[in-house]
């Protein structure tokens, strides 16, 4: 039976062992945590919502489910033929390995005062306590925003800083305190959310005016403060920055032989193979994606390469008929933006582009889909899509 080595075990890393597991392969599993975070319903954390805990999937009860053999470590070095991990174990014992790690942040001067709805989990549970120290105190001001990066313009995350913003808003409202505090947006991009279409950049912005959260685009970030945000023509006051820098190369990565990007992304080709490294693939965040200029690096994409990876391997080695298949027909925009009151369907490809507003069922359907998350990964349900 060949093996494959999976380093990472966020949402493509996890899809993938699973999908060749399924395959018929002998799966090997790499993380320096135990579990799987699910970051698109921790934007309800901050607001005690849902609890750290219900985020977490244990990487214990994945393995037990699907039969991947997990090893629990974190990756120091890749070469083409073995991986060091921090410890000094080295791991050789493979056929196939799929490069699944993620990516860093940005480093914007002064990034230590601000905190990311897309960093660690610990980082989300102080986005909480720094909010309810606020509430305590019964007002301040609390800015939101995100960057970019010229060099991976793919590797932007605003989604969920919106929706952390927005949800943060419906619950100061429902506590009877928005009014007493200052909610400001700001990102260094003229249109940040362009990706999604005029017609979602117009209904953006009625958002921003009903909810009263002021907006500061097109300026560029120069860093960040103890009291607040730095633009090149103006600062914004803050007793609490909730930021989330543009994507950057992991630094593994950009130490490694492997083919990559000027930015630390790896090469692939249309079936997620490393450039010149036949045996190697990589999925998800880590990897650089190639597509229309909207294009955006989300979680099920990261799935969607996760399982074509799979299969393009069985297909490699016989295992099943079949042509390799593409990840590019898959490249487009979609997600349940939720507001916590609400929700919008957002959504977008070559050929549509649409914000559909959800009022009060759009929450119970993101609600509804992390409950749907959990057991296809526990393997309690089928996967629809």
């Amino acid at each position: 039976m060949k093996k494959v080595l999976v380093l990472g075990a966020g949402i493509g890393g996890v899809e993938a062992a699973i999908a060749l597991k399924k395959e018929g392969f002998d799966v090997q599993l790499v993380s320096d945590r135990d579990f799987l975070f699910v970051y698109p319903i921790s934007i309800w954390i901050p607001t005690g919502e849902i609890s750290p805990d219900r985020v977490k999937i244990p990487l214990s009860e994945i393995s037990k489910a699907h039969g991947i053999k997990l090893h629990h470590g974190k990756v120091k070095q890749i070469k083409p033929d073995t991986v060091i991990l921090e410890d000094g174990t080295e791991l050789k014992d493979f056929d196939y390995m799929v490069v699944a790690i993620g990516q860093t942040k940005l480093k914007h001067p002064g990034i230590e005062h601000t905190l990311s709805v897309c960093g660690s989990p610990d980082e989300i549970i102080e986005i909480k306590n720094r909010l309810d120290k606020l509430i305590e105190k019964g007002s301040g001001k609390i800015a939101f925003g995100f960057g970019g990066n010229p060099k991976a313009p793919e590797a932007v995350r605003g989604g969920p800083v919106f929706e952390v913003m927005f949800n943060v808003h419906n619950y100061l409202k429902k506590l009877g305190l928005r009014d007493r505090f200052e909610i400001t947006f700001f990102a260094p991009m003229e249109k940040p959310g362009a990706r999604l279409g005029e017609t979602a950049l117009k209904m953006m912005d009625k958002m921003f005016s009903s909810m009263g959260i002021n907006k500061i685009t097109g300026k560029k970030i120069k860093g960040f403060k103890p009291e607040g945000v730095i633009l090149e023509d103006r600062e914004i006051g803050a007793d609490l920055i909730v930021f989330t820098p543009a994507g950057d190369g992991h630094p593994v990565i950009k130490d490694s032989p492997l083919t990559q990007t000027e930015a630390g992304f790896l090469k692939i080709n249309d079936y997620c193979q490393v450039e010149d490294f036949e045996h190697i693939y990589a999925v998800g965040d880590v990897a650089s994606i190639e597509g229309p200029q909207w294009r955006a690096k989300q979680g099920h994409l990261a799935e969607v390469m996760g399982r074509i990876t799979a299969h393009n391997i069985a297909v490699k080695e016989n295992m099943k008929n079949g042509k390799p298949e593409s990840y590019k027909p898959h490249i487009n925009i979609m997600c349940l933006m939720d507001t916590g009151n609400g929700g919008a369907l957002a959504y977008r490809s070559d050929s549509k582009a649409m914000l559909l507003p959800l009022p009060v069922i759009g929450h119970w359907m993101k609600k509804a889909w992390g409950v749907y998350f959990r057991l296809t990964k526990l393997g309690k349900f089928p996967k629809i899509i």
